[in-house]
């Protein structure tokens, strides 16, 4: 794919932010700074904050209290940032109408649309699919025609939400594979996983949240080898934290 330009959006700082729903407070006091580089992932057990924070970082949900900044901008549209869920939805049209319907919502030129769509199969593994069904592809092939839409914003920050949860091994190196490749590229990518192999394989750096609040944050190999935290330490030696 072609290099990203460097990212007005990085970097991404939240500012004492809370975000509260129902009464509940699911972000806590978060103070954090997301710079450029290899993939920022966080850990954490369900309930820790980990898709509240994607999508606040998205820009998808204002803070209750507290400030979130791109570039150092308040407010600022998600022209460059894209994001992929846990259980990305289907249009229901072929492969390449996703990705042509994700194109056009980009205001990339109709001329140039046949041309992105083929380079866009074929970075996610799904060339000679195009004319599929999307809702009949395998759930792995979902995830990557979701990563292909996203990606055809041209984004210079993917989030990604658990993207290879309930995928077996083949389906879950395919797209660990396409996120190395987008890294590699000058995308950045910031994503949650429960998988604490997949977590090793691809961060750069970690955040730990628990209850919603970062609890840790450090370089990866750092933080696998020798964790500062207890809460942290326990996490990782497969405790269960209440």
């Amino acid at each position: 794919m072609n290099l990203p330009a460097l990212s007005p959006d990085i970097p991404i700082r939240f500012i004492e932010v809370e975000i509260l729903a129902g009464g509940v407070t699911i972000l806590n006091r978060v103070s954090i700074s997301i710079g450029a580089g290899a993939p920022t992932v966080l850990i954490g057990s369900n309930g820790s904050g980990k898709t509240t924070f994607l999508r606040a970082a998205m820009g998808l949900i204002p803070p209750s209290r507290g400030r979130i900044t791109w570039g150092g901008r308040d407010a600022v549209p998600p022209k460059r940032r894209a994001i992929v869920f846990q259980r990305p939805v289907m249009l229901r049209r072929s492969v390449a109408g996703n990705i042509g319907y994700a194109l056009a919502a980009a205001s990339v030129p109709r001329d140039q649309r046949e041309r992105r769509t083929g380079e866009l199969l074929s970075l996610v593994g799904l060339q000679g699919l195009q004319a599929r069904p999307a809702r009949r592809l395998s759930g792995g092939e979902q995830q990557r025609l979701a990563l292909a839409r996203a990606l055809a914003r041209n984004p210079t920050v993917l989030f990604l939400d658990e993207p290879t949860a309930n995928l077996d091994p083949a389906a879950t190196k395919a797209i660990e594979n396409i996120v190395q490749e987008v890294s590699a590229s000058g995308v950045k990518v910031v994503m949650a996983t429960h998988d604490l192999g997949e977590a090793k394989r691809l961060a750069g750096d970690i955040v730990f949240l628990h209850r919603g609040s970062v609890i840790e944050r450090g370089p990866a190999d750092a933080f696998f080898a020798a964790a500062a935290t207890d809460d942290a330490r326990r996490f990782l030696a497969g405790d269960l934290l209440i």
